[in-house]
């Protein structure tokens, strides 16, 4: 087999790092102690970055920096800042979740490689024309998808020049990445930002099934599925596990590494995988992948399950057997434990010390002799050694010197002069001047050119980058001098309420559609006023289905959560707006969809506050959206939320569960706090806060910024709340936006349950 296949590594720390490199990684993955959707990790200092890009690629293995927030406006300019410095790291990739991330390095920074985050939600056809479109080399597919939709959207990736990357190891999250509100709801942290507090892990009061917790799955293992995903295509196998330790790195990449080299080898595959069970773990399931999702993907306890399997496989029973099986378990971790700090202990990511010598006299060119010591790591099989190691290089002045009249270039010049050598990668041990001649000038310009020659040199013989300077984006006018009021309906007993206003309608589109059935199409054939609102998770023919939706209605306008419908509307002419599941927090993020896919519009997060609102600058000709009142989305998931909870008969999601079932319940935390968990006929399971988001303080706040706010008048999320009455509430909120000074306290009234702590906490 010729093909190359990435083993992917994390990597949280240094010693992670080290510990993925010698394991046999072919990439690793880390991020720093900013912008990065891991910030529980240990994480890494810039100067750090440098030293592990320079240990990685003396080994051969490739680094990836995670960015894979969302970007909010007032960290444009640090953004900014960060990529003109990676630019010359040597960095092998960056990996992305914010739109306008995308948008900055095309236009700026285009030598970085740019990779699509798990957290793009990337699951369908078009999603991967539309980050093709925008630049990206690499996707990160959604967990959720089985083998045969990873070798189909392989195959049309690889057709544009994008290779694609599979978690095949490691924790699981029971929500479609991306699209998990919850811990950013409950507690202010959110996942979009790296900062998930891990609701799905929490302990609830007992469910009629008995379980404690009922949203917790098994830990993720295609250790036996490998020929299928080399079948499939996969480019990159991609462990999780950035908050994990080096000891756990170190044993699970050992482990794919062998898996790997024995399939590429032989054909074969080993069939012992009893270390992946001797690190933490939860058990494992591979269902997913699968395509099987039953409630053997769930287990009731986060905590880890290693002490556990080791009881179970020795078949041990008493206290005296359970004991001597958990220290069996306990001496091969500290002999795998041993096995690293021995491989590890010479690798060194320290910065190499430079010795600057100057010399050269009257009618010679300025000579500069740099002298560089590093460290000279070898790992061997049975024994580690260091040894320092010195090279050196002389760049001369392409003029010679003369005598100085006024300005003479001496220590103190030349110190400053060349101080910048002493950054991420190097530190000035000392400058030696003794051999250049008194009183001598040479132009500064040709200094500078000697600094820019041995600089070259010092980045491996590439051309050093320039800073760039990003220009301001300027604020475009708004499409509507006044906000207009728009809403959301899902169900054919709402269309009544097209009599009762002239706002714009939307009508949300189910998640999951009938194959070949005609229904919705003929509804919106029928009722041209209804804007189609696609949902932000379209997986296979629900996929293939919407895009018929867009070629027979042929609609003006729609709202789309899915950035691969996005893409299908900008081929078929139709104008288009990111709807609020877009993730959508800066300026950049309009302008990539803008410029690159002529997007007409876009909600904008309700996750951030009024502060990092108002500064966002729409392009030309570009509408700003934003709901003001809703259901709170806490998560969606692909699994069942009823298995755990009250019970299906069912032993398996079939196809027919998303069309068909209609359930709905509530958890209940050790906090007394409620959710509802809805499912709606053709929806996929979700889970929702016990309070509605209302927020009419935006209203005044920042009307001179939005053109349009929107109401969801759907059912969905309400769980045993009172349903409101529909055409009152329009007719309040549109008082609100008219300006009747009552029509606030009577939304109050009428909405008692409610939040828009968001708004004002933010990101």
């Amino acid at each position: 087999m010729l093909r190359k296949i990435e083993l992917l590594a994390p990597g949280g720390d240094v010693e992670a790092i080290k510990a993925a490199i010698v394991a046999g990684a072919n990439a690793v993955y880390c991020g720093l102690d900013t912008f990065n959707a891991r910030n529980r990790a240990a994480n890494l200092s810039f100067d750090e970055l440098n030293g592990v890009i320079r240990l990685a690629h003396d080994y051969g293995c490739e680094v990836f920096l995670t960015l894979n927030i969302v970007i909010l406006e007032h960290e444009i300019k640090g953004m900014i800042k960060l990529l003109n410095q990676l630019v010359n790291t040597g960095i092998d990739g960056i990996i992305v979740q914010d739109l306008g991330v995308f948008q900055l390095v095309k236009d700026y920074f285009p030598s970085l490689v740019i990779h699509a985050s798990t957290q793009l939600t990337t699951h369908n056809e078009g999603q991967i024309l539309f980050l093709s479109k925008i630049g990206a080399s690499r996707v990160n597919l959604s967990r959720e998808l089985n083998l045969g939709e990873i070798k189909s959207l392989t195959s049309l990736a690889h057709e544009n020049n994008i290779l694609t990357e599979v978690f095949v190891h490691g924790a699981l999250c029971i929500a479609f990445s991306g699209q998990c509100y919850s811990s950013s709801v409950s507690v202010g942290n959110s996942g979009n930002r790296g900062r998930c507090s891990q609701a799905c892990r929490d302990e609830y009061e007992p469910t009629n099934e008995g379980h404690k917790f009922p949203l917790n799955l098994k830990d993720n293992s295609a250790y036996f599925d490998l020929p299928e995903l080399v079948d499939a295509g996969v480019d990159s196998l991609k462990v999780e596990g950035r908050i994990k330790g080096a000891h756990y790195v170190y044993t699970v990449v050992d482990t794919w590494r062998k898996q790997i080299d024995s399939f590429v080898e032989s054909g074969k595959l080993l069939t012992d995988d009893a270390n992946l069970h001797k690190v933490f773990n939860r058990d494992f399931t591979n269902s997913f992948l699968k395509g099987n999702l039953t409630k053997e993907m769930f287990i009731d306890s986060p905590r880890d399950y290693s002490g556990q399997h080791a009881v179970e496989k020795n078949n041990a029973t008493s206290m005296v057997q359970i004991q001597q099986a958990k220290n069996e378990l306990y001496e091969d971790r500290n002999a795998l434990g041993a096995t690293l700090e021995q491989k590890i202990a010479f690798l060194d990511i320290e910065k190499r010390r430079l010795t600057l010598t100057f010399s050269g006299q009257i009618n010679q060119p300025l000579t500069l002799k740099i002298t560089i010591c590093e460290a000279d790591s070898l790992v061997e099989k049975d024994a580690t050694s260091t040894r320092s190691q010195t090279t050196s290089f002389n760049v001369e002045s392409e003029v010679s010197l003369t005598t100085a009249d006024k300005s003479t270039i001496d220590q103190a010049t030349l110190e400053k002069r060349f101080k910048s050598f002493n950054d991420a990668n190097y530190t000035i041990e000392g400058f030696d001047f003794d051999q250049l001649g008194a009183n001598v000038s040479i132009p500064f310009k040709d200094l500078t050119a000697l600094k820019n020659k041995a600089a070259y040199l010092l980045n491996n013989s590439v051309e050093v980058i320039a800073p760039v300077d990003v220009e301001s984006l300027v604020q475009q006018p708004k499409v509507e001098d006044k906000p207009k009021l728009s809403l959301l309906i899902s169900n054919l007993k709402d269309l009544n309420l097209c009599d009762e206003t002239d706002a714009d309608i939307y009508f949300k589109l189910p998640e999951s559609l009938k194959k070949d059935c005609t229904k919705h199409i003929d509804l919106l054939l029928k009722h041209p006023r209804l804007i189609p609102w696609f949902p932000a998770v379209l997986i296979g023919k629900d996929y293939d289905e919407s895009v018929k939706i867009l070629e027979q209605v042929k609609p003006k306008r729609i709202v789309t959560n899915n950035t691969g419908i996005a893409y299908q509307a900008f081929e078929k002419g139709i104008e288009w707006i990111a709807g609020p599941f877009l993730n959508t927090t800066n300026s950049y993020a309009l302008r990539t969809m803008k410029e690159s896919l002529n997007c007409a519009g876009a909600f904008i997060s309700n996750e951030i506050s009024r502060t990092q609102i108002r500064n966002i600058t729409r392009p030309e000709n570009f509408k700003l959206l934003y709901s003001i009142y809703h259901p709170i989305l806490m998560m969606t998931s692909r699994q069942c939320f009823f298995q755990q909870t009250v019970g299906c008969k069912k032993p398996s999601i079939e196809d027919g569960c998303m069309l068909k079932c209609e359930k709905a319940t509530t958890i209940t935390n050790v906090k007394g706090v409620s959710f509802a968990i809805d499912k709606q006929k053709g929806g996929y399971p979700s889970i929702y806060n016990d309070e509605q988001f209302l927020n009419l303080d935006i209203t005044d706040d920042l009307s001179g910024l939005f053109d349009e706010f929107f109401i969801d008048l759907t059912n969905i999320g309400a769980g045993s709340k009172a349903e409101q009455d529909k055409v009152q509430l329009i007719h309040y909120f549109e008082g609100l936006l008219n300006g009747d000074k009552n029509a606030a306290s009577e939304l109050n009234g009428m909405i008692s349950v409610s939040t828009n702590a968001q708004y004002s906490q933010g990101l």
